[in-house]
């Protein structure tokens, strides 16, 4: 059930003075299973990319395929899809509005028509994925921290079981702790469910650590679609569209430059490690 997006084509304001094209004959597709990170600077149309993809925009022109049918088809259903393809946006807290975190978590499942047997048993199963106390289900979710919302926020999400989970800097505004916290989190889910996530992000660090493909996005056009590794080979590249490599990348090429024989390849912190301590026959 790959999501695969065909020249596809977004232009705010179409058709007046003020028109702008966001996206700009867009093609890739989004395989069963993988970890995906999408990094572009601001304006590159990242966001609006993601909104794309579970029908929240609609494109100017091209076609959006999921599970063999184009979304844009007359007798194709939106809350379908919507069950399917989940959103988490940023800031997502700002989405919580019900008197409980058990009445918030719940509302996907509920809205997809399931007994309350099985809704109690997607809110809780959802809760534990995240890593929040079910104890603290009937409180008020605006009385809870900012990382205990944002962990409910997409809790809700993940309670729909969709077979794709969209996150837009899904870790904004958050500490370090809290930002590892909700990506392990999110990697830990991935790799138990098998499900696809995509991570739009400004950290390089983030979708380097995370990612298996990394989407590079700029001026509404994809420049890149690899692995991290072959993405920050280029890091010079990126530096011209307004971004970076991992500061690892940065490192490993100045050791490189001041005649050390590493590879420059690494751009995790371990992978440093690693290449370091083989250089030192450890």
């Amino acid at each position: 059930m790959a999501l695969e997006l065909k020249d596809i084509t977004y232009k705010y304001s179409a058709g007046t003075a003020y028109e702008i094209t966001a996206l700009d004959h867009i093609n890739v597709t989004f395989p069963d299973g993988e970890f995906i990170g999408i990094i572009g600077h601001t304006g590159s149309g990242k966001s609006t990319l993601v909104q794309h993809l579970n029908g929240l925009i609609k494109a100017t022109s091209g076609e959006i395929i999921y599970n063999g049918q184009n979304i844009y088809d007359k007798d194709y259903s939106m809350k379908e899809l919507r069950t399917q393809v989940g959103m988490v946006f940023q800031y997502p807290e700002h989405q919580l509005f019900e008197t409980t975190v058990y009445d918030d978590v719940a509302f996907g499942p509920k809205n997809q028509g399931l007994d309350d047997k099985d809704v109690a048993l997607r809110t809780y199963e959802a809760m534990e994925a995240v890593g929040f106390p079910q104890e603290l289900c009937d409180v008020s979710p605006f009385e809870l921290s900012g990382g205990q919302k944002r962990r409910v926020a997409i809790a809700g999400v993940m309670a729909m079981k969709p077979a794709v989970l969209i996150l837009d800097e899904p870790t904004a505004g958050l500490d370090p702790m809290g930002r590892d916290e909700i990506l392990n989190m999110l990697k830990e889910t991935h790799e138990r469910t098998g499900n696809t996530v995509i991570l739009v992000s400004h950290s390089m660090e983030d979708v380097a650590n995370y990612a298996d493909r990394i989407i590079v996005i700029d001026k509404g056009q994809i420049k890149y679609n690899d692995t991290p590794k072959n993405v920050f080979k280029h890091y010079k590249d990126l530096e011209k569209m307004g971004l970076a490599a991992p500061q690892v990348t940065y490192f490993m090429n100045d050791l490189k430059n001041a005649g050390m024989p590493v590879s420059t390849d690494a751009t995790t912190v371990q992978e440093a490690r690693d290449e370091i301590l083989k250089l030192m026959g450890r």
